[in-house]
């Protein structure tokens, strides 16, 4: 795993010399902005979007500002301060906190956690931010994706950690979404993951994938469970064990 810390450095320090650069980003709940217009301070503004997606702002009052980018809330807030107010007004908007987009990094990282996304943010910039690759972690990282679309289930993505990283194949260095549970095991497991129906056992579920390999060591299945946003361990799971939406099944290897 040598060669991925040293990719994931070189990464990291690209980002500080700001050669990966956040696009545009649509401002939601809970972001903070700072707000200024030039040649008036009395209106400088530092404003929390709120649960219904609007800041209160001097003079023209509460303004919808999620799903907004910067520039288009500082062209919104512009012409609303145009109307009556001020000639030819100059806003400039800042997002001061980035609050309202998150992701869940856990596994084999060096700093586990929530993220927040600030604007587009793809695999390799998260998980510069977590602290690069622990010396345990596998060659795959998977995803949960959660879908926007009703009754359409979850997606589940895997990337390839030594193509991606070592090898440097781009194509898998995709965009991190709001609410994606990302999750990188030990290096010599078997992992299954996705939406499991009611009713669904550990056994069922390694079925479902193909059964165990003949490395597999079955007294020590895991379940990687997301508990409040937190991962929880259920140890030596048993084989009618009830299996939940979301949940991780690992089978390490047997030595033996």
């Amino acid at each position: 795993m040598g060669k991925y810390f040293f990719s994931v450095l070189v990464f990291s320090l690209l980002c500080a010399l700001g050669i990966c650069m956040a696009q545009d980003y649509a401002v939601g709940e809970e972001d903070i902005l700072k707000i200024t217009v030039y040649d008036h301070p009395d209106l400088a503004t530092t404003a929390r979007v709120s649960g219904e997606g609007v800041i209160a702002f001097p003079l023209i009052g509460n303004v919808k500002v999620s799903g907004l980018t910067t520039s288009q809330i500082s062209q919104k807030i512009a012409e609303l301060l145009a109307d009556g107010y001020i000639v030819d007004p100059h806003v400039s908007v800042f997002i001061e906190e980035y609050k309202s987009k998150k992701t869940t990094f856990l596994g084999q990282v060096m700093k586990p956690g929530i993220y927040s996304l600030s604007g587009s943010t793809t695999f390799l910039e998260l998980l510069s931010k977590a602290g690069g690759l622990t010396k345990d972690a596998g060659e795959k990282a998977v995803i949960n994706r959660r879908s926007n679309i009703a009754g359409r289930k979850e997606s589940v993505i895997t990337i390839d950690l030594k193509r991606l990283v070592e090898d440097g194949d781009a194509s898998l260095n995709i965009a991190i979404m709001d609410g994606d549970y990302i999750y990188v095991p030990k290096a010599g497991v078997f992992y299954i993951t996705g939406e499991f129906e009611d009713g669904e056992t550990v056994f069922k579920a390694i079925s479902a994938a193909g059964g165990f390999t003949e490395n597999a060591s079955t007294g020590r299945v895991k379940i990687i469970r997301k508990v409040g946003g937190k991962e929880k361990v259920i140890e030596k799971a048993g084989m009618n064990e009830a299996v939940l939406p979301d949940d991780i099944i690992v089978v390490p290897e047997s030595f033996f």
